[in-house]
């Protein structure tokens, strides 16, 4: 069941093999066996490169339990407890605490220590879904995805060279450097191609969509991110898929907010503009106050800077320059392009007076 959990997961079944883990995990919580479940959690250790969960639930069970075996494991298991902490922090990808960072370098700092190339390669996906403690990280990401396909490349760990190759795709996006994204946008689809990685295509299609907005082809970018939202439909990927498609829409027609049924978990973000294209300021202004804390993921600079538009636009000085100073890292970089799906512009753009 283990390996077929994590083969369907590989090959682009990620509904199958979600239900597959939750299933082992369940037999064997059951048999109060820590070096077991272990091995059982640590058996799904598979490339992760969305910072938004698929099932929120799930992950929840999954960092509960880890973190029990965690602390029945004795000490003298070394690769047991880095696969496990690097799962942690998987699971609590896009968190607002330290516990998943804290958790992926101590992964780390083992990894390294033992000489295993798959375990440290799974730990640095771990690192990189924490590299989000601030604003303005992309070169920490370009670095992570640097050392991953160098790694991966060496020991023929392909699905960790096509990870790397994606985050390096989406950090030189963040940094405008957007000839180097073009190389990994294609190197990934070389390696997925060879070794039969359907879910890389997702990814570089979406990533073509982005790159005809950035040269400043909106149309042609609407018809990609449409065909690329139609590959993504029904792909049990629910943590990417919700509400990205509206989102990019807006990216392009920032003004003229797309009509949208779902804006999925963008909803709040997106409420105060909507708002106001229609008209209602103060309840723009209500739902600009209301606004929850950004996850700290790929698209947290692309949230500061729909949040701040609205700032502007309802004059809301202490909340854009609330705004101002969070995304004040990444004045650098273009908003919410290290998604690799899509562009709110420079960041610059919000913080000049």
């Amino acid at each position: 069941m283990l390996g077929l959990g994590r083969a369907l997961a590989v090959t682009g079944h990620l509904d199958e093999a979600r239900r597959h883990r939750a299933a082992a995990i369940t037999t064997a919580e059951g048999l109060d066996d820590p070096d077991l479940t272990a091995s059982v959690i640590a058996a799904f250790d598979v490339p992760a490169v969305w910072t938004r969960n698929d099932d929120e639930a799930l992950s929840g069970r999954i960092v509960r339990v880890a973190e029990r075996t965690l602390a029945a494991l004795p000490e003298d298991r070394p690769e047991q407890r880095s696969r496990l902490l690097s799962t942690i922090a998987l699971e609590l990808r896009g968190s607002t605490t330290d516990r998943g960072d804290l958790a992926a370098r101590e992964a780390e700092a083992i990894a390294r220590r033992t000489g295993d190339p798959a375990l440290l390669a799974f730990a640095l996906n771990a690192r990189f879904m924490h590299a989000f403690r601030r604003t303005g990280l992309a070169a920490e990401r370009a670095r992570i995805g640097a050392e991953l396909v160098a790694l991966a490349a060496r020991h023929e760990l392909v699905t960790f060279e096509v990870l790397g190759h994606l985050i390096l795709l989406q950090a030189h996006s963040a940094l405008a450097d957007l000839a180097a994204a073009d190389r990994h946008a294609r190197a990934a689809d070389r390696l997925a191609e060879r070794y039969d990685l359907p879910l890389v295509g997702v990814f570089t299609q979406w990533y073509a969509a982005l790159r005809l907005a950035l040269e400043g082809r909106p149309a042609e970018a609407e018809a990609g991110y449409r065909a690329a939202h139609a590959r993504l439909a029904g792909g049990g990927m629910p943590g990417m898929e919700a509400g990205l498609l509206p989102l990019a829409l807006l990216s392009l027609h920032l003004d003229k907010p797309p009509d949208a049924a779902d804006w999925g978990p963008y909803e709040p973000w997106v409420r105060p503009l909507l708002l106001l294209a229609a008209g209602r300021r103060d309840e723009a202004a209500a739902a600009l106050r209301s606004l929850p804390p950004s996850p700290h993921d790929l698209l947290w600079e692309a949230r500061l800077c729909l949040a701040a538009r609205a700032a502007q636009a309802l004059d809301d000085r202490a909340t854009l320059a609330h705004l101002r100073t969070q995304l004040l890292p990444a004045a650098g970089e273009l908003a919410g392009a290290g998604s690799g799906i899509l562009s709110l512009g420079p960041v610059a753009d919000q913080l000049a007076p």
